[in-house]
Order: C-alpha cells, then structure tokens, then sequence
C-alpha cells in the first residue's frame, strides 16, 4: 500500500462507522473500538503477501540490541508495513553502546534505539525522533535475603556492609554493564544516603540472565540488578525487591534516534519509519496479546514469561509520545537524567537547551490522526481512550496509618540541611530552599508505590520531653511544607527527640539536629 492511501483507510473506516454500515452483508458492525484492530489486521495481511509489496526505494539500516521493547522493529509485521511505504530496515545488534553511538557520525547507520541515559553519555551526531517506551517494574534492584535473611531495605544492606567491612571483607552487587541495570544502580547512589556504589566491589556481566547466575552461586553478592523475568524468579525465592523502575516510572525511557545525515538527506524515509512504527504501536492496545505474542516469539519466551516482560514496560502511543514532547516532560527528563550522570561522572554537564535534541515533526502527522481516533473510541471505550492517550493512574488514598507501619526502603540524599531558627520550628530560608529541591527528587517515585516518612532528630541537650516536641514540630513542619508544593505521595511525620543519636558523635553536637526524609512501600 503507498504511503499516501493511510488516510484514505482511516477516513474508509469512519466513513463505515458513521453510516453503520454492514460489512460485505455478515451482519457484523464495525465500532469505534474496532478501528485499530482492522487497520493493524489489514496492515499484516499485506504484508504476508509479497506481491504488494513494492520494492524498497531506500533501506535504513538500524542498529539495537536484543531489549524486547525494541521487539517490534524486529517484527515481520512492523518491516512489512514500513516496506509498503517504500522504505525497508536492516535491524542488527549492537551492545556497545559507545559504538552503537558513533556508527550514526560514521555513516554505519540511519537509526539507533538506546536509552535516554545512554543518549545522553554518548550525544551522538541525531535527533530523537520517536519514544519507544519506559521501564515500570521490568528491571529492579534485588537485595540477596536468600543469603542474607536481615536484607529487607537500603538500611540493613547499610549496616551489613558495615558490619562486613569491620571484618576486612567487601560485600558485592552484580549487573549488566552499560545497560538500564547499570543505570538503576547509579539512580541509588545519587539519591539514596544508605547506599553507595564505592562500599561495593562491582561485578559486570553481559546481560541479566548471567547476573542471575552469578547473585545464586557467589555468596558474596549482597545486591543484584535484575531484569525480567529474573526479577518474577528471585521474588520467588524470598529475595527482596527493595526499589524497582514501577517506583521510579520516568526513569528508564528507552528513544529511537536518527543521523543528522538521514534527517538532512531523506527526511521523508524518516517520517515513514515513524508512522509505520506508531501505528503498529497504537493498534497493539486494541490486542492486548498483540505485543505479548510478539515479544514471545522474540525472545523465544513463554507466553507467561512474555507477559510478565510486557507488563514490565510502558511503550509510547504516539499521542502519549507527542504530549511527552508538548508539555515539556521530555526536557524534564533529559535535564533529571543528565543531572544523575554529571553527579556520577559519566557527563560533565546537563544539556542547556533540550529541545535541540529531538524533532517531534515526524510524530506529529500520526498522532493527530490517532487522536481523532481517541475521540470517537472515547464515546463508547473510555477506558481503550484512556489507554491510547497514556493517562496516569489515579493515585490512591491511603491510611496514616498505612504509611507508619510501611515497610522501609531507605533515606534520601538532601541538597543541603532542612535548617531552622534556633530552639523553634520555623524553617529558614535554606531550609525552604532544600525542601523545594527535595520536591524533585520525591516526584521521580510513584506515588502508588511510595509514600514518605518525615523524621524529626535533635541533639542530646535540655530535657528529653522538650527535645521531643520540638523534634514532632519540625518533622510536621516539613511534612505540611511538602504537600503545600502539591506533591501526590501520602506523607507521615514523627519526631525522636535524640532517642536516635548518630554513632561517633558527640551528643551535645549539633549534626544530631536532623531532618530525615524515609521512603517506604505502600504498593507491590
């Protein structure tokens, strides 16, 4: 089919919507929600039948790895459609991401797929063109309770690699080099004050099925980066998931990226490998087994274990994409995730100006017509609309008393002291200045995941029962504070007076006048 009878099948099929028409006489009434089915359906059908297909007038040559989110660039569906558009894809493997990189400056490819962190370690010579998708939950930071049953937050893995290190050994985490599990390490040790990379001696593997292996057979390994469905098999063994990417949903975004020389010289082939990809995207949610089959047959899966990788990853609709672009959360994103790469050094510096780094011009065609599409399916398929327009889920209320008993997960890092006037409750003006920095750090989680702790400290002068009201006060202070910024998450504050003092210090010190901020688990 040419590239320019797409919108003469989305228009056929409102046509045959609006008058109700029967199809070829079989009684059976195409509705709203049908659409994408019989676009998808249509679309493969050719595509089985070499006959229509036209020969190729240009052929991209793609490069990626085996990450079952790239699966449908792999898929014969996916290159039958961009085929019928006269463009072809050659998709191969590319694990260095350095190299995968470069091969756009060298003219050894017209497109990559990689992560946004890895875009932004490597800035190759393209712009993203396309969201592919976003990790919820498929890759996680998994604590080794098998081995080590005291392992059930970022607080005891603190105090066992203390407790280890005071023997003279060095405890270990295992992942994948120069992937999303390297990556989700990083994230805790920017944001997180119990865990540090540098404490750990660091075992890479080449991919999570040998970082599996080696968590179940080195005793040594306290920590793992796992990802699915390794994550589904060590929960099953009792070990404990103590932050995954469905607490930090924004996190790992996964982009395809074109050559500044495609752009230039064939920008039409571009849009073509945009639309095509978008449309065979937008048409799985109508067949929610679309991609399950896909990614099964991908990766050599079950069907069971493919569902699990699937329920694990968040792909793009392209109205979702296009809003993602429009509203700015993209450049949020480029700027959050190149802020954690110069904290750890793999940047020297956050881009100044991030939309230079994509073009949403090829997105934009198929998305208005998928939102026209959204629009009729809402009338009867709300809940399908919803979907295609990648809405949040609502975020539910939860007890206080929920939030106390929580189980822990750690304590952030802060950007400085939550100050106040001496003897009171009032926050000074850096203290205001920490917690409005502190409110993008809480807003990375999930708040159906996570929900936070304040906690109130003092030093060990002056009576205890003052000490302990003034600690409650501060702690309600920051908490009310915080949810004044409008943040989601549900928030309980508790003070300790200097019940808790820190070890090796001086108790009339004033390090002792802390404000702790505690994440803990409130969803799976």
């Amino acid at each position: 089919m040419p590239a320019n009878n797409n919108q003469e099948t989305i228009v056929l099929a409102l046509s045959v919507l609006v008058t109700g028409s029967l199809l070829a006489g079989g009684g059976w009434f195409l509705t709203k929600s049908d659409l994408f089915a019989r676009q998808e359906n249509t679309t493969q059908k050719q595509s089985n039948s070499t006959a229509n297909h036209p020969q190729a007038k240009v052929t991209l040559t793609a490069l990626g790895d085996t990450f079952s989110g790239y699966s449908t660039l792999r898929s014969n569906a996916f290159q039958g459609s961009l085929l019928e558009r006269g463009v072809g894809i050659k998709y191969s493997d590319e694990f260095d991401q350095k190299k995968r990189a470069s091969a756009l400056k060298q003219g050894k490819a017209d497109l990559i797929v990689t992560s946004l962190d890895q875009y932004l370690t490597h800035l190759p010579q393209g712009k993203i063109v396309a969201l592919l998708d976003r990790t919820v939950g498929a890759d996680a930071v998994v604590l080794n309770k098998k081995k080590y049953p005291q392992l059930n937050s970022l607080l005891d893995l603190e105090k066992l690699i203390n407790q280890s290190a005071q023997k003279g050994k060095r405890l270990k985490i295992v992942f994948a080099g120069d992937t999303p599990s390297e990556f989700l390490a990083i994230v805790l040790d920017t944001k997180f004050t119990n865990f540090n990379l540098a404490d750990l001696d660091i075992v890479r593997v080449a991919d999570a099925s040998e970082a599996w292996q080696t968590m179940q057979q080195d005793p040594e390994i306290a920590v793992a980066v796992l990802w699915e469905p390794f994550v589904t098999e060590a929960k099953k063994q009792g070990n404990t998931v103590v932050i995954s990417s469905s607490d930090a949903p924004k996190t790992i975004v996964d982009v395809a990226v074109a050559s500044d020389r495609i752009l230039e010289n064939n920008p039409e082939a571009v849009k073509h490998f945009v639309e095509a990809y978008y449309r065979r995207l937008d048409s799985s949610l109508q067949d929610k087994g679309l991609l399950i089959r896909q990614i099964a047959t991908d990766g050599n899966l079950s069907t069971a274990d493919a569902r699990i990788v699937k329920d694990g990853i968040k792909f793009f609709t392209s109205v979702e994409a296009k809003q993602w672009l429009e509203s700015g959360t993209l450049d949020k994103r480029i700027k959050s995730i190149a802020a954690i790469l110069t904290l750890s050094g793999k940047t020297s510096s956050i881009p100044p100006n991030p939309p230079d780094l994509y073009d949403g011009q090829y997105l934009n065609p198929i998305a208005q017509q998928t939102a026209t599409i959204i629009d009729l399916i809402a009338e009867d398929n709300p809940e399908l609309a919803s979907l295609l327009k990648g809405q949040e889920k609502s975020v539910k209320k939860v007890a206080t008393s929920q939030v106390r008993d929580a189980k822990p997960i750690g304590n952030l890092q802060l950007k400085g002291e939550v100050k106040f006037q001496t003897g009171s409750a009032q926050l000074t003006s850096s203290g205001r200045q920490t917690l409005n920095q502190l409110v993008q750090e809480i807003n990375e989680f999930s708040p159906n995941n996570i929900a936070i702790k304040v906690q109130g400290h003092t030093s060990k002068t002056g009576s205890a029962a003052i000490n302990q009201r003034l600690s409650e006060q501060r702690a309600k202070v920051v908490e009310n504070y915080l949810k004044q910024q409008k943040l989601p998450h549900s928030f309980v504050s508790e003070g300790f007076g200097f019940s808790q003092l820190l070890p090796g210090v001086n108790s009339s010190s004033p390090l002792h006048q802390r404000t702790v901020i505690r994440l803990v688990r409130i969803g799976s």
